[in-house]
């Protein structure tokens, strides 16, 4: 039987927007549904609504009694809960998963063609491009996944085709998918608390590559090689270079396609509005899927020409006597950072938060050379602090710390002009007031033409309610300042 035929018994972890969405597309199927939250406050409602609920203990206890695991992503394969799945012999599913099964049995019509995106850095920026690329087309396309609307949600909707950004969570829980086209735009530490080791996180991102067209980064030495083991019969690539047979790159100024159909130029390198190689890098992967189902070069020139890039990805907020401040809170680890920094000459940096276990030292010693300061924040700012005085001694460093954290400094005496500053905040101000601390810090390192970017290569949820919050509280800081 089908796990999820009438009459089965399926447990839901995680009481939040995707719990949800799995509970609203669960419901017509005839099975019965027990949400599972460790949140009484969470379960609460539903359970009023008449929905069965557990906590995360019974659900361990119970698990035998469950035809199937429906679970959202960012729970990994050592939560409780899902060992005792596995343990059992209970599949477990994410959203994705369940998704792409329900699209595929035709429950809400002829199936869509789903084009997915997946990596460490670019996700959102890319999936976006490539909706914008669709509809520039004439295409009923559906922006969804780790970004907008879960993927269940969508399906009821009107569409054809899915834009859909997959978390490397996501991918882990959705074994069975296999869209018409899928990119891996690169691949660098990140999560690897949750997968393991990079080997794992790696795998989990190659899944989207086993569909009809696979595309890699060939620049991004760790995606290319994934190209090796996809199962898609159809193979891409993309480069900031001149392309060869079978891949997208750029010639002269522009993008240019050599992989689906004749050799074409897409659009000029200078119409990308996203600064930076990485801009153009995010242009090539989403053009790659576009062109994989048939868009042709105007509408991809069309849909970057008019493309606004999102909120807190390299988003210029001001430029005050001479030095302009750039939100790229989103970057959120040390590859994001890095092809952050790469976009400006001279940089003062604000980083730090939560690292997750991934290195800086790499990231340090490549941008060593565009940073006229750094100004360290949260959680590991020391980790930061030691990777600028062991490659970039000659910085001028301003490490900002609480008072009650006061006590815990990075290196405060080295070659480096380090200088620890003693943040006094009122309670539940903790996070304005360190990044307006930050932001004065930075304009004082920064003369005309440099850029202070707050690129944290780190999480922000040691000070930080989200990295949205992170970004407003850095241009309210510096809003501030100009008046």
């Amino acid at each position: 039987m089908s796990p999820i035929a009438p009459g089965a018994a399926v447990l839901v972890t995680g009481a939040g927007i995707t719990g949800r969405a799995v509970l609203a597309a669960l419901a017509p199927l005839g099975v019965t549904a027990t949400l599972c939250d460790d949140n009484a406050s969470a379960l609460a409602p539903y359970a009023g609504a008449g929905t069965p609920v557990t906590d995360p203990a019974s659900a361990v206890a119970r698990i035998a009694d469950y035809d199937l695991v429906v679970t959202s992503p960012g729970f990994p394969p050592t939560a409780p809960v899902m060992a005792a799945a596995a343990a059992a012999g209970v599949p477990v599913w994410g959203d994705v998963e369940l998704a792409w099964r329900l699209d595929q049995s035709g429950r809400y019509g002829p199936p869509r063609r789903w084009l997915a995106v997946t990596g460490t850095n670019g996700k959102t920026t890319t999936t976006s491009m490539l909706h914008a690329m669709l509809v520039a087309a004439g295409l009923r396309s559906a922006l969804c996944g780790n970004i907008g609307e879960p993927v269940l949600d969508v399906l009821g909707q009107p569409s054809d085709v899915l834009a859909v950004e997959l978390s490397s969570f996501q991918l882990h829980w959705a074994p069975s998918l296999r869209p018409e086209a899928g990119v891996v735009l690169n691949v660098a530490e990140d999560h690897l608390d949750w997968h393991g080791s990079l080997a794992a996180y790696a795998r989990d991102k190659a899944r989207v590559l086993d569909g009809r067209v696979a595309v890699v980064g060939l620049d991004d030495p760790v995606a290319a090689g994934l190209l090796d083991g996809a199962t898609a019969p159809v193979r891409a690539g993309f480069r900031l270079g001149v392309p060869g047979e079978g891949e997208l790159g750029v010639r002269d100024g522009m993008l240019v396609d050599n992989a689906f159909g004749r050799e074409v130029e897409l659009a000029r390198t200078a119409d990308i509005p996203v600064a930076g190689p990485v801009g153009v890098l995010d242009a090539l992967a989403a053009a790659a899927l576009a062109r994989a189902v048939g868009v042709d070069p105007a509408a991809v020139a069309a849909a970057l020409r008019d493309f606004t890039v999102g909120r807190h990805r390299a988003e210029v907020v001001a430029v005050r006597d001479g030095v302009t401040y750039v939100d790229d809170s989103k970057a959120t680890n040390p590859h994001a950072a890095r092809a952050s920094i790469a976009a400006y000459p001279r940089v003062v940096w604000i980083a730090g938060g939560l690292l997750k276990g991934a290195s800086v030292q790499e990231l340090v010693r490549e941008v060593a050379g565009q940073l006229a300061g750094a100004v360290l924040i949260g959680r590991d700012r020391a980790v930061v602090a030691e990777a600028l005085s062991r490659h970039a001694p000659d910085v001028p460093v301003v490490e900002l710390v609480t008072r009650e954290d006061s006590g815990v400094h990075g290196t405060t005496e080295s070659a480096v002009k380090h200088v620890t500053r003693v943040v006094e905040v009122a309670d539940r101000a903790i996070s304005e007031a360190v990044m307006a601390a930050a932001v004065e810090a930075a304009g004082e390192l920064a003369r005309p033409g440099d850029t202070v970017l707050l690129a944290p290569a780190g999480a922000s949820f040691d000070q930080f309610t989200g990295y949205g919050h992170r970004g407003d509280a850095f241009a309210a800081a510096v809003r501030a300042g100009t008046r």
